[in-house]
């Protein structure tokens, strides 16, 4: 898992970096309105790393647990019935991850092949979709991990509190 990790926290570093850049673009977009010199197509740009950044951050929140739980029902049951419902889901994931990547990858191959690009910039698609499979490949192997093993040695941490 250590491996894992590792990967998870730079997935979410690099979806950091990307959404700092991608507000300064669209600063830069929206003082340039004032002046007359606008980029054009900047929503364009936003859209794609925003799709790219959620996907990337996505690894890092399955490694803390930190997908909404609802645990209403299982509140009043043992800890084993609640670790044992919390793999199924994790499995769940897992599975849902591979299905995202297996079909993000195909959806990425046709919009290549169509030759799909942007309205404004005239980008091409493609990489945007290719960009994301790999967090949710590693989302997937985060999950089945937790599947397989349990439970971790240390659950999600509250915002408000230190690790």
């Amino acid at each position: 898992m250590n491996l894992l990790e590792k990967l998870a926290k730079l997935f979410a570093i690099l979806a950091g970096i990307a959404m700092v850049i991608i507000t300064l673009l669209t600063c830069y977009s929206v003082v340039g309105r004032q002046f007359d010199k606008p980029l054009l197509g900047d929503f364009e740009l936003v859209q794609m790393v925003m799709g790219c950044a959620v996907a990337a951050f996505l690894p890092y929140c399955q490694l803390r647990k930190g997908n909404i739980i609802v645990d209403f029902f299982t509140t009043g049951t043992s800890q084993a019935n609640r670790d044992r419902l919390d793999r199924i889901g994790a499995l769940t994931v897992a599975l849902m991850m591979f299905l995202f990547a297996w079909r993000t990858l195909i959806g990425g191959l046709n919009e290549k092949a169509t030759g799909s690009v942007s309205m404004l910039m005239q980008l091409p698609t493609y990489p945007v979709y290719y960009a994301m499979v790999p967090a949710f490949i590693l989302t997937g192997l985060i999950a089945l991990v937790q599947a397989l093993k349990g439970p971790p040695a240390t659950a999600a941490v509250p915002l408000n509190q230190e690790a």
